[in-house]
């Protein structure tokens, strides 16, 4: 059974910095990456990345946030910087399984970000 596990997530000051991290349990993955959603707003991409390395990111993030994979690990990463409030959100880690169209979305974690 396929579990993404998310941590890393809390509370920063506008500015600064966090890194998220999402392990996949039961499966090997061919593309990890990170969604938001911020109370009475859609869901939205923020930056995927897949087992060749070639990442896509959200137009709101792009130039602050750095997304990556170990492919070894399963594991993938967000490193976060110069958040402000409106980076403010639940993040949820998602993921395709390798040679399948299934797809996993992991239980999410807070990101709060203060002015």
């Amino acid at each position: 059974q396929v579990q993404l596990v998310e941590s890393g997530g809390g509370l920063v000051q506008s500015g600064g910095s966090l890194r998220l991290s999402c392990v996949a349990s039961g499966s090997a993955m061919s593309l990890m990456g990170w969604y938001r959603q911020a109370p009475g707003k859609q869901r939205e991409l923020v930056a995927t990345v897949d087992k060749d390395d070639i990442r896509n990111y959200g137009t709101s993030v792009r130039g602050r946030f750095t997304v990556s994979k170990d492919n070894a690990k399963n594991t993938c990463y967000l490193h976060m910087t110069e958040l402000q409030p409106e980076d403010t959100a639940v993040y949820y880690c998602y993921a395709k399984r390798l040679f399948s169209s299934s797809t996993y979305w992991g239980q999410g974690t807070q990101v709060t970000v203060s002015s």
